[in-house]
């Protein structure tokens, strides 16, 4: 363990075996920090907050802080919670809930760069990736394997699935379904073929993938009735990844993103 002297950490905090803290960076009342972190200097961690192990947190990143709620209680007792190998770029924010009790969760593996926003109550899933300037609103859930391009704003309580490719500078006020990209408006612009080869999906499940998407959103309509009528049938959903498809549209606050097919 290496705690640069200028470094303020809490005598509660507990900090693993090889990490290192550095000038200027505080660490609050009630932290814990996993083995192996690179807390780099002015990085700020606010109380209760836990990182995992080979978490990387760059200058001026600063993790559990209060949310940006005008209503919020700041006595009000809720916690972050950060994965393994999570990496938070320079000037990253990530928000405690504004929920008594409740976690602001990013988890394993993801990639967070520089600047981007995490507000309160996100979940993201293991292997997201945000690319700078993202911005998340309160409540927002991202599903694993997910690439958010520089400059997206995702809408308080939307849903993102896994797999998905959202285009830099997108605007997503809508639920967007796993395995798709969007752009522009809350639009759909088709599966995200690339990022499911990378993850090795088969060739099976990425033709009932295609099949899905067309019966969901080609030709307009209720995507909701349209999603419930194709998990009926025999030729749709025959692999996980396309039942997950399907499923996904049984929930969700915000309604779907529009498909550019009709």
């Amino acid at each position: 363990m290496n705690i640069h002297e200028t470094a303020i950490v809490d005598p509660s905090a507990e900090i693993g075996e090889g990490t290192s803290i550095g000038a200027g960076a505080l660490v609050e009342s009630g932290v814990r920090i996993g083995r192996d972190c690179k807390i780099a200097a002015y990085a700020i961690i606010r109380k209760n907050t836990t990182l995992g192990n080979e978490v990387q947190m760059d200058s001026f990143s600063v993790v559990g802080g209060e949310p940006q709620s005008i209503a919020f209680d700041p006595m009000l007792e809720s916690t972050v919670v950060i994965g393994d190998r999570v990496v938070l770029r320079e000037g990253v924010t990530v928000s405690r809930p504004e929920t008594a009790g409740a976690q602001t969760v990013i988890g394993d593996d993801c990639f967070i760069m520089a600047n981007a926003h995490v507000a309160h109550d996100c979940q993201l899933s293991q292997g997201v990736v945000m690319v700078n300037n993202v911005m998340l609103a309160g409540h927002v859930s991202i599903g694993e394997k997910t690439v958010i391009g520089g400059g997206a704003g995702i809408h308080q309580f939307c849903r993102i699935g896994a797999y998905c490719m959202i285009a830099g500078n997108a605007s997503i006020t809508a639920d967007v379904p796993p395995y798709v990209m969007a752009a522009e408006r809350s639009q759909a612009h088709g599966l995200n073929l690339v990022g499911l080869r990378r993850g090795g999906f088969s060739s099976g499940e990425i033709k009932d993938l295609k099949r899905c998407y067309r019966a969901v959103f080609f030709g307009g309509g209720n995507l909701k009735k349209k999603a419930a009528a194709a998990a009926r049938e025999t030729e749709f959903g025959t692999t996980a990844p396309g039942a997950r498809f399907l499923s996904f549209f049984e929930s969700g606050k915000r309604g779907f993103i529009v498909s550019t097919h009709d």
